[in-house]
């Protein structure tokens, strides 16, 4: 399962059958999965209940029905041939919230129109949508990252925040969500735009102002657009302001992007390296 699209908003199980003569206890309900995918949140009148971060991972969200019992169970001295059972018992109700956020090592964090998709087409195999015009990614794309000793590396395409979105302006909130699960982060810059290094200020401040802390994962600055005149001018200045490595690349035309590639791989192996949960997900 990619997404929770296919979920539907109700799902009923089957109940508990009735117990019958010939010391037949009912069969208990058949059991009702519900599919989701690997990163899904589950919430009960906003809290959180499970979190369902690994594959074949589950959780029993409501109890189904037992089956009736059969004429054996009412067998007394007063009543040695009974010929009375019991019906099936109803399930368990219960009202859930499924929220998915995105699963991969790193994230690609910017404005709209900064050129994340792009990027992610020119260092992936995902082939998320770009357009030569501001655009907002509406889901997250994930792209894998193969290398030749066979380790992978997942980076998603966080669609672009904007200022405010840690008070759920645009689909603020949705889109902070994913970020949360990932380990590193690339914050990705239109170099081609007045003053881009404001742009990496107002990212970390959404992100810290939704979780503390969150902008200060292991990171790297992305400066796209090199390709346009004036993000030449941009780039020292941007240098000279930040204390991130900056690697500038055009994702339009692949310029440079081996080199985030392998920037990507030196984050992960950290990550790998100073796990202190004991477990990393594989892709």
């Amino acid at each position: 399962m990619k997404s929770l699209a296919q979920v539907v908003p109700l799902y009923k199980g089957e109940n508990g059958h009735p117990g019958a003569n010939k010391n037949c206890y009912g069969r208990n309900g058949s059991v009702t999965y519900i599919m989701v995918p690997i990163g899904t949140v589950v919430k009960e009148q906003g809290t959180m209940v499970a979190d369902l971060s690994q594959h074949g991972q589950e959780y029993l969200a409501a109890f189904g029905g037992t089956g009736g019992k059969g004429n054996r169970f009412f067998l007394s001295n007063e009543n040695r041939a009974p010929t009375t059972t019991a019906p099936g018992v109803l399930g368990q109700e219960r009202s859930l919230q499924l929220e998915l956020r995105t699963m991969a090592h790193a994230g690609l964090v910017g404005f709209p129109n900064a050129g994340k998709s792009s990027l992610l087409r020119a260092i992936s195999n995902a082939k998320p949508a770009v357009a030569a015009y501001p655009f907002t990614t509406l889901n997250p794309h994930v792209g894998v990252i193969k290398y030749r000793d066979h380790e992978q590396v997942a980076v998603a395409d966080i669609p672009g925040l904007i200022r405010g979105a840690h008070l759920n302006r645009g689909l603020g909130i949705s889109f902070l969500r994913h970020i949360e699960r990932c380990r590193f982060l690339l914050f990705v810059l239109d170099m081609s735009s007045p003053e881009p290094w404001t742009h990496l200020e107002h990212l970390c401040y959404e992100l810290d102002q939704y979780e503390p802390g969150l902008s200060k994962r292991p990171q790297a600055v992305i400066a796209n657009k090199m390709d346009l005149p004036e993000a030449r001018g941009n780039l020292e200045a941007l240098r000279s302001r930040v204390a991130q490595r900056v690697i500038p690349v055009s994702a339009l035309k692949g310029e440079n992007t081996e080199e985030v590639i392998l920037h990507l791989r030196e984050l992960y192996d950290g990550y790998v390296q100073g796990d202190h949960s004991g477990t990393v997900t594989r892709w």
